[in-house]
C-alpha cells in the first residue's frame, strides 16, 4: 500500500519538482538522448546554428511549460489513477526538457531567462483544469500536446538541414507528445471545441516569439 503524503512531504515534493524544471543542468533524463554519439552534424553557418538555438529554446520553455502544467494537474486532480498518469508523463516529459538543455548547449546556446514567467502560468492553469474536473484536466492535456506536436512538425521543417542532432531530438519529441494526447483521450479527456484550441494556438505564440530570443 502506498505511503500517504503528508502536506508537508507533499510541498517538499513539489518544491523538489520546481527546482529540477527551472535550474539548469538539474533536470535528469530516464532514457538516453535520441541524438547518440553515431549522428553527427553536417556543416552549418553560425546563422543556421543561432537559428537552431531559437528553435531548441522555444521547446525547451515548451517543456518546462509541461512540467508545470502537469505537475499543477497533479496536485489537483481527483481520482488517484489520473493523478498517476499526470506523473507518468510528467516524468516523460523530464527526458525531453533533459534532452534539450543539453542540445542547447552544444549549440553554444542557453534556455530562456522567462521559463519562471512560463511555468508559473502553466502551473495555475493546470491546476485549476484539475480542480474544474478530471475530464476537462485531461482534455486539456490533450489539447496541450496537440498543438507542441505542431511546434515540432514546423521546427522540424524550419531546422537547418545540417543540424541532425535537433532533428533527432525532436522527432522522438514529437511521437511521445502523440502518445500524451492519445493517452489522455483514452482516459476520458474532453475533446475541446475549435475556439478554444484557437486561443490556446494565440498564447503560444506569444510565448514562441518572445522565447526565440530571449
Amino acid at each position: 500500500m502506498p505511503r500517504i503524503l503528508s502536506r508537508i512531504d507533499q510541498a517538499i515534493h513539489q518544491f523538489d519538482n520546481v527546482l529540477r524544471t527551472l535550474v539548469p543542468g538539474a533536470a535528469v533524463a530516464s532514457r538516453p538522448t535520441p541524438a547518440g554519439k553515431e549522428i553527427e552534424d553536417g556543416e552549418m553557418s553560425a546563422e543556421e546554428r543561432h537559428h537552431a538555438a531559437g528553435l531548441m529554446r522555444i521547446n525547451h520553455t515548451g517543456e518546462v511549460c509541461a512540467q508545470a502544467l502537469y505537475q499543477g494537474q497533479g496536485l489537483t486532480a481527483k481520482l488517484p489513477e489520473v493523478r498517476g498518469q499526470m506523473e507518468e508523463a510528467a516524468q516523460e516529459e523530464i527526458d525531453h526538457l533533459a534532452w534539450c538543455e543539453e542540445r542547447l548547449g552544444e549549440l553554444g546556446s542557453r534556455s530562456s531567462v522567462l521559463n519562471p514567467l512560463f511555468y508559473t502560468a502553466s502551473f495555475g492553469m493546470g491546476a485549476l483544469a484539475g480542480a474544474v474536473g478530471d475530464r476537462v484536466s485531461l482534455g486539456f492535456v490533450a489539447a496541450t500536446e496537440e498543438q507542441v506536436g505542431k511546434h515540432l512538425d514546423k521546427h522540424l521543417e524550419s531546422l537547418p538541414a545540417g543540424d541532425r542532432r535537433s532533428r533527432a531530438v525532436l522527432a522522438q519529441m514529437a511521437i511521445d507528445e502523440a502518445h500524451h494526447a492519445q493517452q489522455a483521450l483514452e482516459a476520458g479527456g474532453a475533446r475541446f471545441p475549435g475556439p478554444v484550441k484557437a486561443g490556446m494556438t494565440l498564447m503560444s505564440k506569444v510565448m514562441t516569439k518572445s522565447v526565440y530570443r530571449i
